[in-house]
């Protein structure tokens, strides 16, 4: 898997375990899957450990996790299933403050996307990072510099600098 961030490739420090043996026998923090939570921060409760979650969980099951854990990890399926970047808008909702990433098939064109939706870093398969390596991710970052929605991205929307230029042409 290739981690990338908005300054390039970054090591994971993370290692996955789907199972609690798995999870007890890794060295430093894990990632485990949203079931074994709970049976995981019982047998650790010290332990700094991260959250995976698919795009379409519900943040209501999500939530009451968001607190103890320093990295959440989107699940997405596909490319085209944008369910993960909704989920992420909802956690950050949440006060979520924490490493939040993107994990799965996403395209270096969607990075600008995730980055506006809150994503921290993105985790590609190694088939993916090596037909658009590290340098496509990192231009595409700074192709979209506008966006239509409010309250996503940074600055100002379309809709927001359209109604500030229309009152100042007015005053």
């Amino acid at each position: 898997m290739t981690l990338i961030t908005e300054q390039g490739a970054v090591e994971d420090r993370f290692t996955r375990a789907d199972t609690l043996e798995a999870a007890l026998a890794a060295d430093g923090p894990v990632l485990i899957p949203l079931w074994l939570v709970a049976e995981y921060a019982k047998v650790r409760p010290q332990a700094e450990f991260g959250l995976s979650v698919t795009g379409s969980t519900a943040i209501e099951d999500v939530a009451p996790h968001l607190a103890k854990v320093s990295l959440v990890a989107v699940e997405f399926a596909a490319f085209a299933d944008g369910r993960g970047f909704s989920l992420a808008q909802k956690i950050l909702r949440e006060g979520y403050q924490g490493v939040l990433r993107a994990s799965g098939p996403l395209i270096a064109d969607e990075f600008a996307d995730a980055l506006a939706c809150g994503f921290t870093e993105v985790e590609l398969p190694e088939t993916l990072a090596n037909r658009q390596p590290v340098q496509q991710w990192l231009a595409a970052k700074d192709t979209m510099s506008d966006h239509y929605q409010s309250g996503y991205g940074r600055g100002p929307s379309i809709l927001q600098k359209r109604h500030a230029a229309r009152k100042g042409a007015s005053a």
